[in-house]
């Protein structure tokens, strides 16, 4: 009988220590599997990525510079927001294209010196072509990623790619001048993170994703995430190798869409306490509040759309 307790207490205890590792190890397993998820996560995020830049790469330029992307939310995660300032690019890939440029922007890493020559970098698909059509007659730029006056990069080849003066002027331009204005203005930070969107092997981007979201104020200030086209109204482009020529029918289209969006798309200031918008100009906008100031970059309608009122003195 001793003899039965003693093999029954022996099958007890070595159930429970199986039991004990095989939870320890579910356990383990568990805080793997958390990893792997957060892994996961980011994996999907890319695939995610990779998606919506074959989406915006099929896009159509029809006449405006820019398209929203998702609202005008950026998808930033958590764990990127600080107020350290920090600038990261990364890697050309096999073909030798930018990939993306991402940052946390500060005044203390603005530029203080005006820029220097880039003319030595040559991002991929970059050609010497001139239109008279074209403002400043050259139809590519080398095209910050982040502008210079951003986080004054000079030649860095992972921060230039092949751009068409449209898509440098009209399309970037404005949104990094609110970013740099926002800053200067508040001396807080704006997480920034400009993706280059080619199809397939192509050299020449079709465009570039921007996203930008304030810091310290949680995106009251500046909030936006849009798809710029890297297109030339009356200029025909070869994605493929950076080849182009003139097609009038653009020229037709795109300057009757372009004079629409240039009087449609203005920047405002918007007070998200009286849920008033005003011109740049009006001295209410001036006297603002900064913790109630967001700058707005878009048409009159969206504002008014979003529950806005015009005030009543600069009449915006």
């Amino acid at each position: 009988m001793r003899n039965i307790r003693l093999e029954v207490i022996r099958r007890v205890t070595a159930f429970l220590l199986v039991f004990f590792i095989v939870g320890s190890g579910f356990g383990l397993s568990g805080c793997s599997s958390k990893k792997d998820n957060q892994a996961g996560t980011v994996g999907s995020a890319e695939v995610q990525s990779t998606a919506v830049a074959d989406d915006m790469a099929s896009l159509v330029y029809q006449g405006e510079p820019y398209v929203v992307i998702n609202d005008n939310n950026p998808a930033f995660n958590d764990a990127d927001f600080t107020t350290i300032s920090f600038e990261s690019y990364g890697e050309l890939d096999e073909l030798g294209r930018c990939t993306t440029a991402f940052a946390n922007i500060g005044k203390d890493i603005m530029p203080t010196e005006k820029r220097g020559a880039i003319g030595e970098v040559k991002p991929t698909g970059w050609q010497t072509a001139k239109y008279d059509s074209v403002d400043g007659k050259y139809l590519y730029n080398r095209c910050h990623l982040i502008g210079y006056q951003l986080t004054g990069e000079n030649a860095n080849e992972k921060n230039l790619i092949t751009g068409t003066r449209y898509l440098n002027v009209d399309g970037m331009l404005p949104f990094e001048n609110m970013v740099a204005d926002y800053i200067k203005e508040t001396n807080n930070h704006v997480l920034y993170r400009v993706t280059p969107v080619f199809s397939g092997d192509n050299l020449v981007a079709s465009g570039v994703q921007m996203e930008a979201k304030s810091v310290e104020d949680n995106g009251d200030g500046i909030l936006f995430n849009v798809y710029c086209f890297n297109a030339q109204p009356g200029i025909a482009i070869d994605y493929a190798t950076g080849d182009s020529h003139q097609d009038d029918s653009i020229v037709a289209d795109a300057s009757k869409s372009t004079t629409a969006a240039e009087a449609n798309v203005q920047t405002y200031v918007l007070n998200t306490n009286t849920k008033k918008f005003h011109k740049e100009s009006c001295n209410s906008a001036k006297s603002m509040d900064a913790s109630n100031k967001k700058i707005y970059t878009g048409s009159r309608q969206e504002i008014i759309d979003m529950g806005y009122e015009a005030c009543g003195v600069c009449k915006p």
